[in-house]
């Protein structure tokens, strides 16, 4: 292994990482490159020893779907907070925590639902059974529980299990 390549274990990431950083700095002034090369070249080699589990998604069509499905969930639920924020007064939300069930048992599906649940605005991803069996939600308005845990599987549950599983 060269040099170079211990130095630079993924040249990727370090490219992406020196990007990231001089966009979120929005300068590039000498200062802001040089903190920018030394997160490229630190965060690659403290992160190098980590194992990546091997992604195999199965139903790629699936996913374009799910992603539309959560962008449009985010769009809608933005909304619908906003309204209950906005007009308290006539209509109070009702806030309670859901347990879901889970047949989904894939890390990176728990990890993709959790991702999905912290992103779609009015739910917040609380508790996990320590087998993996249920999942806790607490959800910003909720009328008819059965309803939600039946919609939550069916956007989100049933297509991660298809891509993952």
């Amino acid at each position: 292994m060269t040099l170079l390549a211990r130095m630079v274990p993924a040249p990727w990431l370090s490219a992406a990482l020196l990007a990231l950083w001089l966009a979120l700095a929005r300068s590039m002034s000498a200062g802001h490159i040089l903190i920018g090369i030394a997160l490229a070249l630190v965060v690659p080699l403290l992160t190098a020893n980590l194992h990546l589990m091997a992604v195999r998604v199965h139903r790629p069509l699936v996913v374009a779907r799910f992603i539309l499905t959560v962008a449009r969930d985010v769009v809608a639920s933005s909304f619908q907070v906003a309204w209950g924020v906005l007009f308290r007064r006539w209509r109070r939300p009702a806030p309670r925590f859901v347990v879901i069930p889970l047949e989904l048992r894939d890390p990176l599906g728990l990890a993709a639902l959790a991702m999905v649940t912290t992103v779609v605005p009015g739910t917040v991803w609380s508790e996990i059974a320590l087998d993996r069996s249920a999942l806790m939600l607490h959800v910003w308005d909720v009328d008819e529980v059965g309803a939600f845990v039946a919609r939550f599987k069916a956007r989100y549950e049933v297509p991660l299990r298809e891509i993952f599983e």
